[in-house]
């Protein structure tokens, strides 16, 4: 597990699991740019935009929504010490992936809730 680091205006702290971790490695330095983008805006907005964080009917996860040229990469999200990720100090990224179809999420859900399962905080 990675935190980031904290600055004295963040309102959160964000967790990377190892997959996240892994995953973040792999991507371009242009992509990286944008994940930092939004990573930066949930650290340091209390509300947070549906553009960038979207709750994931019936379960108790969240995605974080990165936009690249036509690419749309997601990371499934987990608010540690809150059901609300607006009033969470601690988020954690579970996975994070290419969004090619809606099919993609039920797959990615199962990955995000065994992550969690064997997460230690």
């Amino acid at each position: 597990m990675k935190a980031t680091d904290k600055k004295d205006n963040d309102i959160r702290e964000l967790y990377f699991s190892d997959e996240f971790a892994e995953f973040y490695g792999m991507l371009q330095d242009k992509v990286k740019a944008k994940f930092e983008h939004t990573m930066d805006i949930i650290k340091t907005e209390y509300v947070l935009s549906t553009k960038f964080v979207k709750h994931l009917e019936h379960t108790d996860l969240y995605e974080m929504r990165v936009s690249v040229n036509t690419n749309e990469y997601r990371t499934i999200l987990f608010a540690v010490d809150n059901e609300n990720i607006i009033l969470s100090k601690k988020i954690l990224l579970l996975n994070g992936f290419l969004k090619k179809s809606t099919k993609d999420y039920s797959k990615q859900i199962k990955i995000a809730e065994r992550i969690l399962k064997d997460f230690e905080l």
